[in-house]
């Protein structure tokens, strides 16, 4: 092989393979910013459903995607339902992400009266939510165990935490605008006890992997 037809390869591999690192980025970012994100649970506010350390998957393509760096979202296949569990940018600061399980959406009235939920005059049935604090605050001291009532605007959502009595959610902070939500919590992929996912080893939850969130 002459020392032109070797070079001639090599920089024939080296385009193949910048063509290709191209195509993997534009992909990834595609898939990113319309159909799938990673996230991961930083407090105990979901539990027992979510777990700190807890590594998902969110569902961008449901309720239909934005076009990154804008706030024009693409029509879903659906609108958010009660009971979802979703990830949104929290309203206060729009560069953190929470997730919460959503209680109401845009016309319904929420009301809650000693820890329990009432939309629209109807008392839930919450299997997925706990309380750890037996006290029960007054409206007047916080709006954890007594809320409203209170309706919600068009495309507004109510959201809370399923760990009730330890989750700063809407109670605190007003409902999410469909301009926040990123998506539907769908499964968890990893899962660690500790604190650093790069050092696990001995505290994966390896029962929780691939654990659909419901």
């Amino acid at each position: 092989m002459t020392r032109s037809v070797a070079h001639e390869r090599a920089r024939t591999a080296l385009r193949e393979f910048i063509a290709t690192a191209l195509w993997v980025l534009i992909i990834t970012f595609t898939a990113r910013a319309f159909v799938i994100q990673a996230f991961r649970i930083p407090s105990e506010s979901m539990v027992p459903t979510l777990l700190k350390g807890d590594f998902l998957f969110v569902n961008k393509f449901e309720y239909g995607p934005k076009l990154p760096f804008t706030h024009i979202r693409l029509p879903g296949y659906r609108t958010p339902h009660r009971g979802d569990v979703i990830v949104f940018q929290y309203p206060g600061d729009p560069r953190l992400d929470y997730v919460k399980r959503c209680i109401a959406t845009g016309g319904q009235t929420v009301v809650i009266r000693n820890k329990q939920v009432i939309v629209d005059g109807d008392t839930l049935r919450e299997p997925y939510a706990i309380q750890s604090d037996p006290e029960v605050l007054p409206a007047a001291a916080a709006p954890r165990d007594n809320f409203g009532p209170y309706t919600l605007p068009a495309g507004e959502l109510f959201m809370m935490g399923d760990n009730r009595d330890n989750s700063n959610d809407s109670r605190f902070w007003g409902p999410v605008k469909m301009d926040l939500v990123r998506g539907h919590a769908m499964f968890i992929y990893f899962s660690t006890a500790g604190n650093d996912p790069l050092d696990a080893f001995g505290k994966v939850r390896v029962g929780r992997i691939l654990h659909v969130i419901h």
